[in-house]
């Protein structure tokens, strides 16, 4: 008999807000999984998780949920939250999609990840924690810089406006960027070359076909990151420019060194099932960790279900992936 198999996601809001689009986003993943778990002839029921845990637990157990995708990017928008919803599943003993809680709760602080990093002589880029203080010296950095919300992802708060050439300007800024966003990340901002490393697999996870970031087109006066505008809006010119590619033409030596990362990345933060650890280089083709990615998107227009689809592993297939992930841990 097939298993039932839950949908649990978080709620966007109905209305436009800001940054609406990535937490919408999560309903695409949403559609895309349903679809792919119908045409390998599995049943399934999409759950909101929010912070009503009553109505949650009463839609789980009405339907006899057998295992689950976890979708959760947010608990009612709010990112800190990010592992509540793997918590409830773990204490339910119902198998799920991703890393277990206490990961994701840490990954989503980049703060937290950057000090585990430095601790595992992983290098990442010198930083300072933001908390609002008048007195910020940044005596210690090196301009630019790049401010980062400390709790966000999908690259919330992180645009061309976050890049910063000295200490002037950003002091200038920053308070703005506090009152908005909460606790910053200030960070030397590493102008070189930019690589999405994805992992897939359990137990053991298996490096996928490493992404470049190809900034070529960009125009001069625009920063190369890859944020929120050249990830979500169309009407942007860094959207249509970042492009994502995998030509094989990254110096076998690079490549080595950044799927080892990879690998190192995904042991020392307990990572399980999937993750994609975005890396960038500097001048020298030295490679620093930017972010730690749990549970990274799979919508099918991402760079996570990109590299498998590079790999030869097409959407249906990783959903039917994940499900043999599940059925061996509820072994």
């Amino acid at each position: 008999m097939k298993k039932l198999i839950g949908l649990v996601h978080n709620v966007p809001p109905s209305d436009p807000y800001a940054f609406s689009e990535a937490s919408s986003d999560v309903m695409t993943q949403v559609a895309s999984i349903e679809e792919a778990l119908k045409d390998l002839g599995y049943a399934s029921k999409r759950i909101p998780f929010s912070r009503d845990i009553d109505a949650f637990l009463a839609t789980f157990r009405e339907e006899g949920v057998d295992m689950v995708f976890n979708l959760c990017e947010t608990v009612d928008e709010e990112p800190l939250f990010s592992g509540h919803a793997a918590a409830v599943l773990e204490l339910l003993g119902v198998p799920f999609t991703g890393s277990p809680s206490s990961v994701t709760t840490w990954t989503m602080d980049k703060v937290m990840t950057k000090r585990v990093l430095k601790a595992c002589g992983i290098r990442t880029p010198k930083y300072l924690i933001y908390e609002g203080s008048p007195h910020f010296n940044t005596g210690c950095l090196a301009f630019p810089v790049i401010v980062k919300p400390r709790f966000e992802d999908a690259s919330i708060g992180i645009d061309q406006e976050s890049i910063f050439g000295s200490e002037t300007a950003l002091k200038e800024t920053l308070g703005s960027f506090y009152e908005r966003f909460g606790p910053l990340l200030v960070e030397e901002y590493v102008d070189g070359g930019e690589f999405n490393v994805s992992l897939f697999g359990y137990p053991t996870a298996e490096v996928m076909p490493v992404a470049e970031i190809d900034f070529s087109a960009f125009p001069d006066d625009i920063h190369r990151i890859v944020g929120y505008r050249a990830k979500w809006d169309s009407s942007s010119p860094e959207y249509h420019n970042a492009v994502r590619k995998f030509s094989g033409e990254v110096p076998a030596t690079l490549q080595r060194s950044l799927e080892k990362i990879a690998r190192e990345c995904f042991h020392i933060f307990m990572l399980r099932d999937y993750a994609r650890v975005d890396i960038r280089t500097d001048r020298h083709n030295n490679p620093y960790v930017l972010e730690i990615n749990a549970n990274p998107c799979i919508s099918p227009d991402a760079g996570f279900p990109a590299s498998l689809a590079h790999a030869g592993v097409d959407y249906t297939e990783m959903v039917q992936r994940f499900v043999k992930f599940m059925s061996l841990r509820q072994c």
